[in-house]
C-alpha cells in the first residue's frame, strides 16, 4: 500500500505542476520565450513554506532556480526570510555535498522569487519585499552583505491584464477563482459555489481540459483551502506571537491543530466547530 501523501496539492500546485502550463506561466511572468517544457526540473520541497498545504513549486530552468508561491492569505511581510530558510534547503538537495569543499569554484542555479497574490485584501499589482528590511542595522548606512528581494504579483481577475494575456492558463484560474467567490458571496455554500463555477468554467472554454479530467478533486482540495483559510488566515500562520505575549497561545494553538485536522479531511467548517463544541460565531482573531 502507498504511503499517504502529508503534504496535499492546492489547486495551483496541481495546475501549474505540469511542465507545459508552468513553462507558459513562467514565460508569461519573465517575459522570456522558453520552448521545451522538459528544460523544466521540479525539485519541490514538501512542509517548508506552508503547513500541511503544497502551495509552492521549485524549479530550475536555463541555469535558474525559481520559488514559486501562490499566496491567498493576507501577505506575509517575512517571505524574504522563509524563502532564505527554503532555497538553502533546495541547494542542499540539488548540489553535491562534496562539492562544496573542493578548492575550484562551483556553479549554482541564480534564484528567482516570485509570490502570486491571490487574495482578497487590497494589494497593489506588484510590489517588492526585501530581507534587508528586517534586519536591524540603527546606525549602520552600508549597503547589507546580504540581500534577497521577492517579487509578488496580484493575480486576482483584472489587476494584471498584461500577465493574463500572456498566459491563458493563469487567466483561467484567475477566472475560476473569482467565479467561485462570486458564487458563494450569493449565500450559495461553499461546496455548492466551487460546483457551479467548475460548471461554469468548462462551459465557457475555462480550464476546461483540467477541470473536465479533475473536477472532483478540485471541488475536494478548494474545499479545504478556502476552509483554511477561512478558520486559519493570519492568525495562525502569522499571529501566534501575539497570543503568546498573552499567556493565551497555548490553548488556542491545541484548539486550532484540532480544528485544522478536521479541515484537512475536508470537513466543513461548520461541522468542524460543532464536533469541537464551538460556537457557530467562533472566529480565529
Amino acid at each position: 500500500m502507498p504511503a499517504k501523501r502529508k503534504y496535499k496539492d492546492s489547486v495551483f500546485t496541481s495546475l501549474f505542476k505540469d511542465k507545459k502550463r508552468l513553462l507558459e506561466l513562467y514565460n508569461a511572468i519573465e517575459g522570456t520565450s522558453y520552448k521545451d517544457p522538459n528544460m523544466i526540473n521540479i525539485n519541490t520541497l514538501d512542509g517548508v513554506l506552508f503547513p500541511n498545504r503544497q502551495n509552492d513549486i521549485s524549479f530550475t530552468i536555463g541555469g535558474k532556480l525559481v520559488v514559486l508561491i501562490e499566496h491567498q492569505s493576507s501577505i506575509n511581510e517575512n517571505m524574504p526570510l522563509r524563502f532564505l530558510i527554503y532555497v538553502s534547503k533546495v541547494y542542499e538537495k540539488i548540489i553535491d555535498p562534496k562539492s562544496i569543499y573542493k578548492q575550484n569554484l562551483i556553479k549554482i542555479p541564480r534564484p528567482e522569487f516570485i509570490v502570486l497574490y491571490n487574495g482578497v485584501d487590497k494589494y497593489p499589482k506588484e510590489k517588492i519585499l526585501k530581507l534587508s528590511e528586517a534586519f536591524e542595522q540603527i546606525g549602520i548606512k552600508k549597503a547589507p552583505e546580504l540581500e534577497l528581494s521577492v517579487r509578488v504579483l496580484n493575480i486576482n481577475k483584472g489587476h494584471n491584464p498584461k500577465l493574463e494575456q500572456r498566459s491563458k492558463n493563469l487567466a483561467g484560474y484567475s477566472a475560476f477563482v473569482a467565479k467561485v467567490r462570486e458564487f458563494q458571496s450569493s449565500g450559495t455554500s461553499l461546496k455548492e459555489a466551487i460546483e457551479k463555477a467548475v460548471v461554469y468554467c468548462i462551459d465557457k472554454g475555462i480550464l476546461r481540459d483540467y477541470l473536465k479530467q479533475n473536477s472532483s478533486e478540485v471541488v475536494n482540495m478548494l474545499s479545504t483551502e478556502f476552509n483554511l483559510k477561512d478558520a486559519l488566515a493570519v492568525r495562525y500562520e502569522e499571529g501566534i506571537e501575539e497570543g503568546e505575549a498573552r499567556g493565551e497561545a497555548r490553548g488556542e494553538i491545541k484548539g486550532m491543530k484540532k480544528l485544522l485536522a478536521l479541515l484537512e479531511r475536508g470537513i466543513p467548517l461548520s461541522e468542524a466547530k460543532r464536533r469541537l463544541g464551538l460556537s457557530r460565531n467562533y472566529a480565529v482573531r
